[in-house]
């Protein structure tokens, strides 16, 4: 609802005209669409997201050159809240799938982190510790938690993708 007023104010400063283009620029624009050999569509999921697995504790990962980047979902940091403070492992902990790695606290509520993998953490984001808000911010880039050594890649087939997720979402609201 947030979002669509803020679209809706945003929208108000622009005109309802679209500018028309030239005869040369339209005859441009159609060479190109021919090249690429299809037109190209919009989406409501990015392409980031779209390559996110989810877990139903709602972190993510993101396989990144056989490394797990791992997050919480946008969903879970609008719960939160304001994240106030990160909990972070250390480098080198070992961590089962679904084991708990960690918190985030938040001025609402604290929250427990789940990895999504079996693994080695080898990064965390040092970010965090001075600027927890980076996960509100953006939960799905600046905003990643750890990454982590992908010991089991068959664990991946057991975490939902982008639609699994979001009608696991959907069935919560019911």
């Amino acid at each position: 609802m947030a979002m669509r007023a803020a679209l809706r104010c945003l929208s108000a400063n622009f005109s309802p005209r679209l500018p028309q283009l030239s005869p040369a620029a339209r005859s441009s624009a159609a060479r190109l669409l021919w090249r690429s050999g299809s037109p190209r569509t919009l989406s409501s999921t990015s392409a980031l997201s779209a390559a996110l697995k989810f877990t139903d504790k709602h972190e993510w990962v993101r396989v990144d050159g056989g490394v797990g980047v791992v997050g919480i979902s946008s969903y879970a940091q609008e719960a939160l809240g304001d994240v106030v403070y990160c909990g972070l492992p250390e480098v080198g902990q070992r961590l089962e799938q679904m084991e708990e790695f960690g918190a985030l606290e938040s001025v609402k509520a604290a929250s427990e982190l789940y990895s999504p993998l079996t693994g080695e953490v080898t990064e965390i984001n040092t970010e965090l510790a001075e600027n927890p808000g980076l996960v509100n911010k953006d939960c799905y880039a600046e905003g990643w938690l750890i990454k982590m050594t992908i010991e089991k890649p068959e664990e991946l087939d057991s975490l939902m993708d982008q639609a699994a997720y979001d009608s696991f979402l959907k069935s919560l609201e019911e």
